[in-house]
């Protein structure tokens, strides 16, 4: 019997472990779920079939015109998505996006001037307040960068270039220490 690849966290190993330095914390998040939702469905709406379908701990992302991505640590169940399935048909399409997809933390007092260096989204609280998200580039890098707090912001990235943006992050992270972050 032939093995099944094993699934193993892109961002895994003492290379990739939380960094923190001038009032800046990068961290890669656990691979839980992350589901992409197309429909019609209001989002209070999507956030009460969530709830049903045992998905209470997850956060909806604007990711389009009548687009979300449903973003989790816990890991995904076939019956969760099933339910979850049910419960949208005839109102929205879900695709599980969990494998392809990787989120980074990023927060502390400089998070915002280290997120300025790659993108040009405006994070300033009064115009990207919490829960806010964004589809930009980052650098070279198409990511969704979600605010999560005050100075903290969640990055969405596909899986085959989260090392790169992870990189990138931390090139930037010693750019604002050199620049009095």
């Amino acid at each position: 019997m032939l093995d099944l690849p094993q699934h193993r966290p892109v961002l895994a190993g003492a290379a990739y472990a939380g960094i923190s330095e001038a009032g800046i914390r990068l961290e890669a998040l656990p691979e839980g779920h992350l589901l992409h939702v197309l429909g019609t469905i209001e989002p209070a709406a999507l956030a009460a079939e969530l709830v049903k379908a045992g998905f209470a701990n997850s956060s909806i992302r604007k990711a389009g015109f009548r687009q979300w991505f449903v973003a989790g640590d816990e890991p995904l169940t076939s019956a969760g998505l099933n339910t979850l399935m049910a419960a949208l048909a005839g109102k929205a399409f879900v695709m599980d996006q969990s494998h392809g997809r990787v989120r980074i933390g990023v927060s502390g007092r400089s998070s915002r001037l280290l997120l300025s260096k790659g993108t040009a989204v405006d994070l300033d609280p009064a115009v990207f307040p919490e829960g806010s998200s964004a589809m930009t580039m980052v650098g070279h890098l198409s990511v969704q960068i979600v605010r999560t707090g005050d100075d903290s912001f969640e990055l969405t990235v596909l899986r085959s270039f989260a090392e790169s943006l992870w990189d990138e992050l931390k090139h930037m992270a010693a750019s604002a220490e050199r620049d009095g972050a």
